[in-house]
């Protein structure tokens, strides 16, 4: 998902260091940028811009999609450059901002819809990723960052005294294993799967549990007892300070807004998490690009040039944004509730991987739902080629994979395996090797490892995987479970080679009818290698309203269908 924080070496407002293809286009954008802020100075210094009256007969209206805590800041700002007379081509700006959660503009993008508005000012460059890995890759062009801010845990005063604030600093396990071991702390969160906040966080609590022995569990068990407590929005968390929590997983200007309104003896305390606080970024970027006109593209541009005028910086201050990764302002900080010994000054920790990232969710969205899956594994005789550079077959990898998958499922998850080729029951193509069942119950747990540790590919077996499929998914939907998330996850490294099976038409077919939205079962169908048909497994999936994956290691198989988890969880399927 790209970079989630400022690294400290930049200003937030400035352009951001991206893989190279990305690096490329931010750095083109940069320069149009420049480009633009130089063109304005120029044409002010020449008195082609009008600061009378007469620039605000036909203005260039924008309507600016800002994430609702900074709303109020790029209102003020924009008021300030409509009374200031600030211009494009002689033409004054008439800037409305709208506050709309990044989510909720993502979802609409997603979807092809119009957000109605030519900028957007999502929170965290997260949601521009979820926008590109949906497919939409020309929708949003990011041209600079307008602040950033850390996130941290914002306790109220009793709390804070109980935790040793400020004396005291905790990593992000500590504190938060601290907190969700006393019930009366009450940690609170955003649902990571809409919120930037919410999601960074959770993606360094399991970061750092998988460095320590029982890691995992550690982390789902924290997973389990916050998602009791977790708010759909950034705004909720703390409308339920103290009231319902004590403690909230909260940035530092959510806190600023907070404590400026609250008395003083209810302002909260921030705790800053030793190991690294990550921060949102506040990416600015056109909406659908190409389709606005070149006045509407100019004027948006020189808007966030004008954000980064020292004046607009200090506005953004006053709002409790920070605008450097030099600089941790003073007033900000101590109106958020930092004090030392917090490290509120050390700079953004590396921003986590995309893996990282989609492991994070993937597990919270199985943790927090718990979970109905049956895996269909193909055993045809090509899973028996061999992985370039590993010395093992597809299938050895395939399930060492699936081994890793199945380590993340709780005893409340309903787990179960098929395997497929051709002929292997009779006439069927398919073969129930453990039925889908919770994984607590008996001897489950023990049974699935077996089964996964003697998969085998069937000699001289061919691929059956139409009728394997409709079968497959046809139980799954039978035996749909209220309250889970329940899907379907198909593996294939090939096409289907059974003369005797449905066509894939009627295959599409049956799907569709069995698909329900009241009852949703998507299909997660991964083609592994480079044999497997990656359109037809986009196409067969999407019948369900689910997702087509393609591996070409089968080592990726535990990630992609994590990614593949959150995708049809938050509705990206």
């Amino acid at each position: 998902m790209g970079r989630h924080s400022l690294p400290d070496h930049r200003r937030a407002g400035g352009s951001d260091p991206r893989p190279r293809a990305r690096r490329r286009t931010v750095a083109i954008t940069t320069v149009l940028v420049l480009a633009v802020a130089g063109a304005a100075t120029a044409t002010v210094r020449g008195g082609l811009f009008s600061f009378g009256s007469s620039c605000r007969d036909h203005p260039v209206r924008l309507t600016v999609a800002a994430s609702p805590d900074l709303a109020p800041a790029l209102t003020a700002a924009a008021k300030q450059a409509r009374d200031s007379g600030l211009a494009s081509d002689g033409r004054c700006l008439a800037i409305t901002v709208k506050a709309r959660e990044s989510a909720e503009v993502a979802d609409t993008l997603t979807a092809g819809k119009d957000p109605d508005a030519q900028v957007w000012v999502a929170d965290s460059d997260l949601w521009l990723q979820r926008i590109t890995a949906g497919g939409k890759t020309g929708r949003v062009t990011q041209v600079g960052n307008v602040a950033s801010t850390p996130v941290g845990v914002a306790t109220a005063p009793a709390a804070a005294k109980s935790l040793g604030w400020p004396e005291k600093t905790y990593t992000w396990l500590e504190l938060a294993g601290t907190a969700l071991q006393d019930d009366s702390l009450g940690l609170g969160a955003a649902d990571p799967a809409r919120s930037a906040t919410g999601l960074l966080a959770l993606a360094r609590l399991t970061t750092a549990a998988t460095g320590i022995k029982g890691g995992d569990t550690q982390a789902a068990a924290l997973m389990k007892t916050l998602s009791q407590r977790t708010s759909a929005t950034d705004a909720e968390v703390l409308e339920a300070v103290p009231r319902r929590n004590r403690a909230a997983v909260v940035t530092e200007q959510a806190a600023f807004t907070y404590n400026t309104s609250a008395d003083s003896g209810d302002r909260l305390g921030l705790f800053y998490p030793k190991d690294g606080t990550p921060r949102l970024d506040y990416p600015f970027s056109l909406v659908d690009k190409t389709r606005r006109s070149s006045d509407e593209n100019r004027a948006a541009l020189l808007f966030m040039t004008y954000l980064h005028r020292p004046e607009q910086q200090k506005l953004l201050q006053r709002h409790g944004f920070r605008t450097s990764d030099y600089d941790a302002p003073r007033a900000v900080v101590t109106t958020a509730g930092g004090s030392s010994p917090q490290p509120y000054a050390e700079p953004a920790p590396r921003p986590a991987s995309n893996t990282a990232l989609e492991q994070a969710l993937g597990t919270w969205t199985i943790t927090v739902q718990s979970a109905r899956l049956t895996t269909v594994v193909d055993a045809s005789s090509s899973m028996a080629e061999p992985v370039p550079g590993t010395g093992r077959s597809r299938m050895d990898v395939t399930k060492g994979s699936l081994l890793q998958a199945l380590a993340t499922f709780t005893a409340q998850d309903e787990i179960g395996l098929w395997e497929f080729s051709t002929k292997l029951d009779g006439d069927r193509d398919y073969r129930v090797l453990v039925p889908t069942g919770r994984l607590g119950d008996d001897d489950r747990q023990s049974r699935l490892k077996a089964a996964f540790t003697a998969l085998a590919p069937i000699p001289n077996g061919a691929t059956g995987l139409y009728d394997t499929t409709l079968a497959a998914y046809k139980e799954a939907t039978a035996s749909y479970v209220k309250g889970k998330f329940n899907a379907l996850v198909v593996l294939t490294d090939g096409v289907n080679e059974d003369p005797g099976s449905i066509s894939r038409t009627t295959l599409l077919r049956e799907l569709r009818k069995l698909a329900s939205p009241q009852r949703p079962v998507p299909l997660i169908m991964i083609a592994v290698g480079p044999d497997a048909d990656r359109a037809e497994a986009a196409q067969i999936a999407g019948a369900t309203g689910g997702s087509g994956q393609s591996v070409n290691d089968p080592a990726q198989i535990q990630t992609v269908i994590l990614k593949a988890i959150v995708a049809a969880g938050t509705g990206g399927g």
